[in-house]
């Protein structure tokens, strides 16, 4: 007798039907296709750009002279006399202060009408929402040169600057987090009767503030390094002396400022950093919470909370005494937390905090009298910056705009692989190692702290004026932030599939391929495109100190007084960062 094979058949045939194997992987779609086909045209302009631009190995070669002989110039370093550095160092910090101050007074009424679910109706949203594209799109130096034109010379013109730009970030952090609460306490209160103030004050506020403290910190380093490019449109400080001094060539008292400038950089990461530990505990706590090492991670077991028994039979014990185990009888409940060490401690810094925003202000020359002014002649103003125009350049712009684009995608493209390299070595879960993460973060961490203008300006002196110069410092710039951001990403992965995989042998390299990697591609892509978007307003700054594109153009044009053609200027970055920003919305959706 012959045997029949019981086994389904591997292709399909009109007798057996369909074969019952199951693919592995997702028919490919035409939304993946596109972005993929997007994201292949930006790498090949990348690559496009650092060929025509001619960065290589041979043009560094050929200015390692130029960088000898620059050291030669800034050496020794010339310092100012202490009183007067110390002066410039308060004068830029009471600036920046109260700039991020500013944008926070701004944001927090910009983000509840920007939010889904605090907004007025669906127009004020709208109208919100682009309030805060508008402050993150226009550059620092843009809202400098209007601001210098209502204030004058004075601090003043920073603090209005920074805190306008810093809407952008500040406004936008501080909606989406307002859309992310807990609806329940202002459900609540509603139910109560309070009234959208009450509720947005008693329910929305308390939950959004560990962001918004968080955020302005962030914002006040930021700001810092922004400081030194409102130096070279008038904003006193640092920022002023070393443009003097780049004007003269004095390269040892501008290097000396470029090196106060950094170690200042450090310092302030540093102590904002204490701050929002000491601030904000509860957010320090989860984001050091240990992350998966190896089988540990799967033998690890969860301690059950301890609930405090009711002193009182038949009542139930009071939140005081569930939280902490305490005693408390439960007819006593307490209805603020207790004055502990923790508590004394964060209500001293906050005293400290205000009064350091206050101080600044004052140094800042920041008076009723000034905004009034300022009130009176802001109609004048905006009427000098419109219509746009082109005062006959228009060619020259549209050239310039495809110089700055240039810089903009061979910076990112020069930072993305040791960015990525960085952030990987800097993910806990990924080294395994905590300190080996910390060590690559520290690495990231002092990048970051190099401000991108003082890396063009003295790459403008070794390799001379033009794109290379920007594109470099772009690159060294690009490391810094991405890196960050790499890491962040890898690190936010959910461990469930990385336990899995450990449970089945799988190696670490196993691991970060099947597990950690896929999940966590779509935001790495994400973070490369807004690095793409960071750059190019960056790229418009550096052409300040002849780093080539729009930016020479935007300060010959407020030189001459040709506000409109900054107007154009501000319009022409506007639109490419609009499509860059609308590209990497596009392509997380699609690979989410």
């Amino acid at each position: 007798m012959s045997t029949i094979d019981q086994r389904p058949p591997l292709t399909p045939t009109a007798e057996s039907g369909p074969t019952t194997a199951r693919r592995t992987l997702a028919r490919p779609g035409v939304p993946g296709i596109a972005a993929a086909l997007a994201l292949l045209l930006c790498l090949a302009g990348g690559v496009w750009a650092v060929t025509s631009l001619r960065l290589n190995i041979a043009t560094l070669i050929d200015s390692a002279g130029n960088a000898v002989d620059f050291s030669s110039r800034m050496l020794p370093l010339d310092f100012p006399p202490a009183p007067e550095l110390l002066g410039l160092l308060w004068q830029t910090l009471a600036v920046v202060i109260a700039g991020t101050a500013l944008s926070v007074v701004l944001s927090v009424p910009v983000a509840l009408l920007a939010a889904r679910n605090t907004t007025l109706n669906t127009p004020c949203r709208v109208v919100a929402r682009a309030a805060i594209v508008l402050c993150r799109a226009v550059p620092d130096v843009v809202f400098a040169i209007a601001a210098f034109r209502v204030f004058g010379l004075g601090g003043m013109t920073g603090v209005v600057a920074l805190g306008m730009h810093s809407v952008g970030m500040v406004g936008k952090l501080t909606a989406d987090a307002v859309e992310q609460i807990d609806e329940g306490p202002r459900t609540a209160l509603r139910a109560a009767g309070a009234g959208r103030l009450q509720q947005i004050t008693g329910a929305v506020l308390p939950q959004v503030l560990p962001s918004l403290v968080a955020t302005a910190l962030h914002r006040l380093d930021i700001n810092l390094r922004v400081s030194v490019v409102l130096g070279f449109v008038g904003v006193g400080g640092i920022g002023y002396s070393l443009a003097t001094a780049v004007n003269r060539l004095d390269y040892q008292r501008a290097m000396a400022l470029a090196l106060v400038v950094l170690l200042t950089c450090f310092a302030f990461e540093s102590v904002s950093g204490a701050i929002r530990r000491t601030l904000l505990p509860e957010v320090t706590a989860r984001s050091r919470r240990p992350r998966w090492r190896g089988s540990a991670a799967r033998n690890t077991t969860v301690k059950a909370p301890q609930v405090a028994m009711s002193p009182v039979p038949g009542r139930p014990p009071s939140r005081t005494a569930v939280a902490s185990g305490d005693d408390t009888p439960a007819d006593r409940p307490r209805t603020s937390p207790p004055w502990n060490v923790a508590r004394v401690r964060r209500t001293v810094w906050l005293v400290l905090a205000l009064a350091l925003v206050v101080a600044s202000a004052v140094r800042s020359d920041v008076s009723w009298q000034a905004l009034t002014r300022a009130a009176d002649s802001f109609l004048p103003t905006l009427g000098d910056f419109l219509p746009p125009g082109t005062a006959g350049a228009g060619g020259t712009l549209l050239d310039d705009l495809w110089v700055t684009l240039q810089i903009s995608l061979a910076g990112t493209l020069i930072g993305l692989v040791p960015a990525v390299l960085l952030g990987v070595l800097a993910a806990g879960n990924v080294v395994g190692s905590p300190r080996v993460a910390r060590f690559f973060r520290t690495v990231i961490l002092c990048v970051r702290g190099i401000p991108e203008l003082i890396l063009a300006i003295v790459l403008v002196v070794v390799t001379g004026l033009g794109p290379v110069a920007g594109a470099l410092a772009l690159g060294v710039g690009s490391i810094g932030l991405l890196g960050k951001l790499v890491a962040d990403s890898l690190e936010e992965v959910e461990p469930g599939p990385v336990r899995a995989l450990l449970a089945t042998g799988a190696r670490r390299r196993q691991v970060f391929f099947g597990a950690i990697l896929p999940r966590a591609w779509p935001a790495v892509l994400g973070h490369v495109l807004y690095q793409l978007d960071v750059n190019i307003r960056s790229a418009t700054l550096l052409g300040i100190v002849g780093a080539g594109g729009l930016g020479y153009d935007l300060l010959n044009a407020a030189r001459v007084l040709e506000f409109g053609v900054v107007t154009t200027v501000v319009l022409m970055v506007l639109a490419v960062v609009l499509l860059v920003e609308g590209l990497a919305v596009w392509v997380r959706k699609v690979y989410a």
